[in-house]
């Protein structure tokens, strides 16, 4: 079991413009894989506001796993991945193209996202977009992995050989 902290990043969602799918639909799917969510956030789509909330999550070990939603497109407000880059300690570049190439097998749409796989401390931060579709799509990829990211992040570990 993975402790789940989930950010949403919306200008509209933060101001309580419009409802949030995307952080519900991940807690959903996360709880219902056995996962325990543990924090969830909505923040506009301000780098800095962005990056201090992932931050200070993986610094206070909130949770094992972050996972945005929301801000990962082209437009100029989308600036998760950005703000992901700041707080990164190292990359990990196998979830992200994991998630485009899962994508892209729905939508020739996911080749525009830009969302990063990185890990902070002992907690790993995926950026998914906001659109549910897409949100469904990455927890399909996300949920197999979500323990052995927690064991392997948590401390030593024995890989057989």
């Amino acid at each position: 079991m993975a402790r789940v902290a989930i950010l949403t990043v919306s200008d509209r969602g933060a101001a309580g413009e419009r409802e949030d799918l995307g952080g519900p639909l991940i807690a959903e799917l996360a709880a219902g894989a056995g996962h325990e969510v543990v924090a969830r956030g909505v923040v506009p789509d301000e780098r800095a506001v962005i990056a201090e909330r992932l931050r200070a999550w993986a610094d206070a070990g909130v949770a094992d796993v972050i996972v945005t939603t929301g801000g990962t497109g082209l437009t100029p407000r989308d600036v998760t991945p950005e703000a992901t880059r700041d707080v990164a300690e190292r990359e990990a570049l196998g979830i992200a193209v994991a998630l485009v190439v899962n994508g892209l097998q729905h939508t020739p749409f996911a080749a525009l996202t830009r969302g990063l796989a990185v890990t902070r401390g002992r907690t790993l931060i995926v950026n998914l977009p906001g659109n549910p579709k897409a949100v469904r799509q990455g927890m399909d990829v996300l949920l197999p992995l979500l323990d052995h990211v927690a064991d392997l992040l948590a401390g030593p570990v024995e890989h057989g050989g």
